[in-house]
Formats: C-alpha cells, sequence, structure tokens
C-alpha cells in the first residue's frame, strides 16, 4: 500500500457559507438577504425550510472551532454575510456584525487554525436587489465599498481571501434558471450578472492591491471536466460549446481578459449581450494570487440540434450521489491538468465532497463510508494531478458540516460533521475522523 504525502505547508481544510450555516437571521441588527426573501417565499425549498436558525454557528462558533480542531484542520473557509455588515442602504456599517467575525477570527487563530474569508457567496443584501442588484452596474460599487471595509477590519489577521463563490451559479441559476435566489428568469439579465460580478472581483482585488492588504487573494469558480457523450466531431462541438459556456465564460475574464469569442458571438444573435465599458476587462483580469475550484462531478455532452446550444448533457449512467452527481474522482485530475495547461496559475481546491443519507447508529456514530471512499478517491487524484506538476496548494472538504443546501433545505447532507437540526447537536462522522488523521499525518495510504 503506497503512501501518498503531500506537498509541505499544504492546506487541509474544511468549507462553509454564511447562510447555510449560521442563523440569526435577525439578530444583532443584521439585514434580510435575497437567501432571506427566496426562502420564505412558498414552493422554492424542499420542506418549505429557511436558513434562519440553520447550524445556529452564529452562537455556537466556539464549539465549531473545537470541532474544527479536533479534525486537526490547519486552514477553515467560511463566508462573510454582506447584509450581516451592511444591514441597509445607508451606509453605515453594523458593529455587531463585524464583531462576530472578529471574534471567529480571533477563536481560529486561538487554535491554530487559518481563517480564509469568502467576501460573497450569495447572501446579496436585499435593499440591493431592491435596486436591481446585480444586473445593476451600480453594485459592482457597492461591492468594492464592502470589501474596503472588511479588508480595513480583518485585513491583519485573515490572510487567504476569495473575492467571490461560483459566480457562474450566482448569474445563471439566480437569474437565468431561476432555481436561486433572487429567482429571476432571463437570459440578458443573468449575462449582465455575471459581467458585474467579474467586474465587482476584478474591483476588490485592486482594492486589496491599493490598500496595502498582505496576504493572498483570488476567486472560486465552479467547474467541470466536459467530455462528449460519444466519440464524434458532433458530440466534441456540444462538449466545447458547454465548457465555454460553463467553465470559460466565467475564467477566461480572469486570466485572459476576454470572453470566449465564438459563445459570445453564438449568444448575441439571441440576447442582449452586457455593456463592456472601457477598460472593463482589464479591471476583470487584475493578476490574483490563486484560482480556487469547486469540483462535484463531470458532464457529458452529446449534440441536440434542438437545443440553442446545440447540446444537450447525458446521464452516464454511473454511480451518483444523493444529489444526482457522477462519482468521478478522474475528473478531479483532468480538471486541474486542463487548468495548469490553460491558465498556470496556483490552484486551492476550495470545495470537494458529496451527499449521502446520513443516520446515527445505535453506537451514536455516523458510519459513512460511501463519503469516507468519495473523498480518500478525490484526495488520490489530487496528489496524482500535483505529480503531473500542477501547483495545487490546497483541499477544502465540502463541507464542515451538515447545513441548509440551498433549494434541497436540509434534504441533503455533505459535513464532515452530523447535525440535528431538532438539537443542534454535532457528531464528528466516519469520514471525518478519517479526514482528522490525513490532515494530522499530511498524508494517506492508497
Amino acid at each position: 500500500m503506497a503512501k501518498l504525502t503531500f506537498p509541505q505547508d499544504f492546506i487541509w481544510g474544511a468549507a462553509t457559507a454564511s447562510y447555510q450555516i449560521e442563523g440569526a437571521a435577525e439578530t444583532d441588527g443584521k439585514g434580510p438577504s435575497i437567501w432571506d426573501t427566496f426562502s420564505h417565499q412558498p414552493g422554492h425549498i424542499e420542506g418549505g425550510d429557511t436558513g434562519d436558525i440553520a447550524c445556529d454557528h452564529y452562537h455556537r462558533y466556539e464549539e465549531d472551532i473545537r470541532l474544527m480542531k479536533e479534525l486537526n484542520l490547519n486552514t477553515y473557509r467560511f463566508s462573510i454575510s454582506w447584509p450581516r455588515i451592511f444591514p441597509d442602504d445607508t451606509g453605515r456599517p453594523n458593529e455587531k456584525g463585524i464583531a462576530f467575525y472578529k471574534a471567529l477570527v480571533e477563536g481560529l487563530r486561538e487554535a491554530g487554525i487559518t481563517p480564509a474569508v469568502t467576501l460573497y457567496h450569495w447572501d446579496l443584501p436585499q435593499w440591493l436587489q431592491d435596486r436591481g442588484g446585480w444586473a445593476n452596474r451600480d453594485t459592482v460599487g457597492e461591492f468594492e465599498k464592502y470589501a474596503r471595509y472588511v479588508f480595513g477590519q480583518l485585513g491583519d489577521t485573515v490572510p487567504i481571501w476569495i473575492t467571490h463563490n461560483e459566480p457562474m451559479v450566482a448569474a445563471f441559476v439566480g437569474h437565468w434558471w431561476g432555481d436561486h435566489a433572487p429567482g429571476v428568469k432571463d437570459p440578458a439579465t443573468a449575462l449582465r450578472a455575471a459581467h458585474h460580478l467579474l467586474l465587482s472581483h476584478g474591483q476588490a482585488v485592486r482594492a486589496f492591491r491599493e490598500m496595502g492588504q498582505k496576504g493572498r487573494i483570488g476567486i472560486t469558480l465552479n467547474m467541470t471536466p466536459v467530455y462528449p457523450a460519444a466519440d464524434n466531431e458532433a458530440d466534441r462541438l456540444a462538449a466545447e460549446g458547454f465548457n465555454a459556456f460553463t467553465n470559460k465564460w466565467f475564467a477566461d475574464p480572469v486570466f485572459r481578459g476576454q470572453y470566449p469569442a465564438a459563445l459570445w458571438e453564438e449568444l448575441s444573435t439571441a440576447y442582449d449581450m452586457p455593456d463592456l465599458a472601457p477598460g472593463d476587462m482589464d479591471i476583470i483580469s487584475t493578476p490574483v494570487d490563486f484560482l480556487g475550484i469547486n469540483y462535484y462531478y463531470p458532464t457529458y455532452m452529446a449534440a441536440d440540434p434542438a437545443s440553442p446550444q446545440g447540446g444537450k448533457p447525458v446521464d452516464s449512467g454511473k454511480e451518483k450521489t444523493e444529489m444526482g452527481w457522477e462519482v468521478y474522482a478522474q475528473g478531479l485530475f483532468d480538471l486541474l491538468v486542463n487548468l495548469d495547461k490553460n491558465y498556470h496559475v496556483p490552484i486551492m481546491i476550495t470545495e470537494n465532497g458529496a451527499a449521502y443519507q446520513d443516520t446515527v447508529n445505535a453506537a451514536g456514530e455516523v458510519a459513512d463510508d460511501r463519503r469516507l471512499h468519495y473523498l480518500k478517491e478525490h484526495l488520490i487524484a489530487a496528489h496524482r494531478a500535483i505529480g503531473e506538476g500542477v501547483d495545487l496548494r490546497g483541499y477544502f472538504a465540502w463541507s464542515l458540516m451538515d447545513n441548509f443546501e440551498w433549494a434541497h433545505g436540509y434534504s441533503k447532507r455533505f459535513g464532515l460533521i452530523y447535525v440535528d437540526y431538532a438539537t443542534q447537536r454535532r457528531i464528528i462522522k466516519k469520514s471525518g475522523r478519517w479526514y482528522s488523521r490525513v490532515a494530522a499525518k499530511n498524508s494517506l495510504d492508497e
């Protein structure tokens, strides 16, 4: 059995997002976000669930830090709730809101855990949505103000920053398909939102540099390796088109200063495209220190002349998680190698994990062997990519704990830690115990 050792100073972490775990929806001056609004509208969330209480992390963060230490995490990725900091349009920051994050960061540092902060994980303040949200270019300036304030308050204590988590989901799932907040279903609005999200990213990176902040800053993109369903030219073209839409539409502007030209031309025949002001692409492509990627599953594309994009995703028929996502660790390897080839940038896997139907057994334990196997296979793939020369700096399991899984509510569990939502009891799962040993040794047995 081979022992796979990771590079020195490799990041072993777990990730969460504010709306998914914090709760305290109206506590200490927090204002409503688009997810507060969206989840309270009937029919949007499975089971009628909301994030009002979630994991009550806002009140239980000290216990959660102790659990992180038990998991031997050296880094914890979390997001800041923008409406907890700027709850209304007065421009005055909420002191109690930032005080929570200062206490969280201090507790992490005392425990020897490095904080990694995501500025935006989808919970836009509702007052900004009332002004047009991400479809309104003014939101870019508001994001920069928010980022500058948070940098100023936490910059000396946080060494890793992520501007946005999955702008593709925020823009397209939230504004094209309408399955996420704010529930808009308009392609032109989605394309404008995507551009403004990317522009706000660039503005925040520039602000970070101008303020002389120490540490590293990047962006997290959800990415899927795209394969043709069959070995023919039509399916290959369908795969290339979907890759451009899902992956390159967000990565190319950041790393190449341009949108995929062929796709821009294709979309412009059907939709009103975003207005690109002079200098926009220079701002978006402001150099970053790393790329964060969230990988869960591959995509297989078959040609489909009836589809607006000439192709459609098809089911491989292989093993799936409870989300219906294919388990394919090779996809992570392929994605990492391809990103290194195309963009040659330091990479962190900022999310990777699996949802399964976890239960507490008679011994009070959660024996989630399928998740353990999933994590192991993906870490083996990550190690292989490092062996191929990929500059991979770290791995964050999704998620630290079971939580509010967006439109799925509390029906899907991803955590290394089991949460009994009725009592808020936490139980480290078998996969979490295994992950803690890997993190402690900085290695695993193949």
